[in-house]
């Protein structure tokens, strides 16, 4: 009977834990700094590269990028030997590590020096540090567009003791990588317009990706390179974006914007639930193998507006001009181009650069890009992807010798809830952005992709409408309903089905005082092909405003439904992307409270081309105790024996009577 009972709860008490064992998990108590990887950006330095260079300097750029990855995955499986032996990290990885990217500079000195002039330094460029992943936001960015440790000093070479939890893939997010929305105090101005200037809009509606486009290559950044951001992009408007497309083949793609004449295409990392669930890509590059993990969320609803500019008209854009709005590396490379901004509706009058927001009962997560709205002239985009385009200044001019062309500013919401910080993310799921495997899942760490395909006619249109203090565009009434395809069978209830208010534990993080870096061209204005995966869709949802200024709408309450994607796109690799999104003038943030991270779990695995089919339905890992019960054979057999040996004790005792 005793040996029954323990067996039952035993086996009970393991199934009805091993869900939450197996989602995010964020440690609330002691600090534990689990190390990451810090590498000078080569990318940001090389700023003028001869055309007939540029391919072989793009490959050798994502191979540096690789080799990052594949050290930091090193890293984590070798953390508890590392500690034990610090010095093993140096003699395995960072020296290793140095090496190969000695060789990648010597090759992109050599690509650039056939073409012009040797660059000169760039083997300065190829030591590592590790840091602890404590570090990272606090960092300044030094004039070189590098980044200077924090103000705590330089980590330590080794791991410090333990390894912290970080979410389902082992590497974020964190407890400190959350903010109670309540807490921050308004921080959003608006340039004054002037007499001349630009106050006209118009919009673009190109869905919310609800037929599942998405892959982990950048063509801007890494083009001809399968898997070259290390995390997956939702993709909306232009359907034929991979490493692979050519000016042309985006020319003639369909769209899956309103208006035909935007074959523009724009891209984001996706956000996910860390819910325990695995998506398709759980065992492929850019998606599970390198720490992004959990189940993929649509979009509530996608705004696209153009604005104008407070102090000149705008001219048109030219045509395949590309735009990246943050840093992808920013937790590594400092915040001097990062531009995220987080916010919840009925809040947006208040920004977020480095925290995700916790959004209170009714209210749903809003992340907004507002892009470069200043061109050189000349170019379509620049080596470095930054300087053909630089931020308004806070009055709203151009730099010298640029010229105002219309902001993108794009908004996207998501129903979902705020996390149970308290359990680790067990009662309700941590959310966070796809990153590099380094970057930790950091809110900082956003970032948005815009290539103009509009047709020159429309153009033409935009800029007379926006000139003229006009509202025109396919989205300038309203957003269409998001898009959706019921799920042909059940899906799990849930656990995001309505936003609930942030737990009592997490409101202790305060805000601090507005960051004062920004983004290295100009200070940005002030914030006002993949397969079919199943996502979290939450659809069919009143409208919201399509810009991004301070939401006085009603907070939505729609519930968000777990359905299937509709169809499947060209799934080619992971590509990584930049970020520029919030002023980082005025963003406020709560200040880290707890910087435990763990180690990412997984094997390193070559860049090649994935082609995976469609897939049909979430691949559930072990969930709670309604849906283990084929594991609970154990308990049954406990029962039995429980329940045999009550019956021999009243037996016994019948017969001794």
């Amino acid at each position: 009977m005793l040996g029954g009972g323990g067996l039952v709860a035993v086996n009970v008490y393991a199934s009805a834990t091993e869900s939450g064992d197996q989602q995010g998990q964020v440690a609330t108590g002691q600090v534990l700094s689990a190390p990451t990887i810090y590498c000078p950006d080569v990318g940001s330095r090389l700023t003028t590269v001869p055309d007939g260079a540029k391919a072989d300097v793009d490959r050798e750029l994502a191979q540096l990028d690789q080799q990052i990855v594949a050290a930091y995955q090193q890293l984590t499986r070798s953390a508890a030997a590392i500690e034990q032996n610090p010095g093993l990290a140096d003699d395995t990885i960072m020296n290793p590590l140095k090496e190969k990217r000695s060789a990648s500079l010597q090759r992109i000195a050599d690509a650039i020096g056939r073409e012009g002039d040797r660059p000169q330094g760039l083997d300065d460029l190829a030591a590592c540090t590790l840091r602890s992943s404590n570090q990272g936001d606090g960092q300044s960015a030094d004039p070189q567009g590098g980044a200077t440790p924090s103000q705590s000093g330089q980590a330590s070479t080794a791991p410090s003791q333990g390894t912290g939890a970080g979410g389902q893939g082992g590497n974020g997010p964190v407890a400190a990588d959350y903010a109670d929305i309540t807490s921050v105090q308004p921080n959003v101005t608006t340039p004054a317009e002037r007499s001349g200037g630009s106050t006209g809009t118009f919009s673009s509606s190109c869905g919310v990706n609800a037929n599942g486009l998405f892959n982990s290559d950048n063509v801007i950044v890494a083009p001809g390179v399968s898997n070259g951001a290390h995390h997956f992009h939702d993709y909306i408007g232009n359907q034929s974006n991979n490493a692979f497309a050519s000016d042309q083949d985006l020319a003639n793609a369909d769209t899956s914007c309103a208006d035909k004449g935007d074959r523009s295409t724009y891209y984001w990392p996706v956000l996910r639930l860390q819910n325990g669930k695995q998506e398709r890509d759980a065992d492929k590059p850019g998606g599970g193998t390198e720490g992004n993990a959990g189940q993929i969320v649509t979009a509530k609803q996608v705004t696209l507006t153009f604005e104008g500019n407070p102090t000149s008209k705008v001219t048109e854009m030219p045509r395949l001009l590309r735009i990246i709005t943050g840093d992808a590396k920013a937790f590594v490379n400092g915040p001097a181009n990062a531009n995220a901004s987080w916010s919840c509706t009925g809040f947006e009058n208040r920004q977020l650069k480095d925290k995700y927001p916790l959004c209170p009962a009714g209210s749903d997560v809003v992340r907004t890009f507002r892009f470069q709205s200043c061109w050189d002239g000349r170019n379509i985009d620049s080596a470095n992807h930054r300087t053909h385009v630089a931020f308004e200044a806070p009055d709203g001019s151009c730099p010298a010798g640029f010229q105002a062309i219309p902001q993108l500013v794009q908004r996207i919401v998501y129903a979902v809830a705020a996390p149970s910080l308290q359990d680790g993310g067990r009662t309700v799921p941590l959310f966070a952005v796809d990153s590099f495997p380094e970057q930790l899942h950091k809110p900082v760490t956003d970032h948005g992709d815009f290539i103009n395909v509009f047709d020159e006619s429309l153009m033409r249109k935009m800029v007379d409408c926006i000139n003229s203090g006009r509202t025109c565009g396919a989205g300038a009434d309203e957003q269409p309903p998001s898009e959706s395809t019921q799920p042909s069978e059940p899906s799990e209830p849930s656990d995001t089905a309505s936003p609930v208010a942030p737990p009592a534990q997490t409101q202790s993080a305060e805000p601090s005082e507005p960051a004062t870096e920004q983004p290295s061209s100009e200070p940005p204005a002030t914030a006002s092909s993949g397969t079919g995966l199943p996502r979290v869709d939450a659809s069919t949802s009143p409208k919201e405003s399509a810009t991004a200024k301070p939401s006085t709408a009603k907070p939505s309450t729609t519930k968000s439904s777990t359905t299937k994607s509709s169809g499947g796109g060209v799934i080619s690799e992971p590509t990584q992307r930049p970020d520029t999104e919030t002023p980082a003038d005025t963003a406020v943030a709560a200040t880290p409270t707890d910087t435990s991270v763990a180690a990412l779990a997984g094997q390193e695995t070559p860049a090649t081309g994935s082609g995976t089919e469609p897939q049909t339905e979430p691949q559930a890992v072990q969930g709670d105790l309604a849906e283990t019960g084929f594991h609970l054979w154990p308990a049954l057999f406990g029962g039995l024996l429980l329940a045999s040996g009550a019956v021999l004790l009243w037996r016994a005792r019948r017969n001794a009577v």
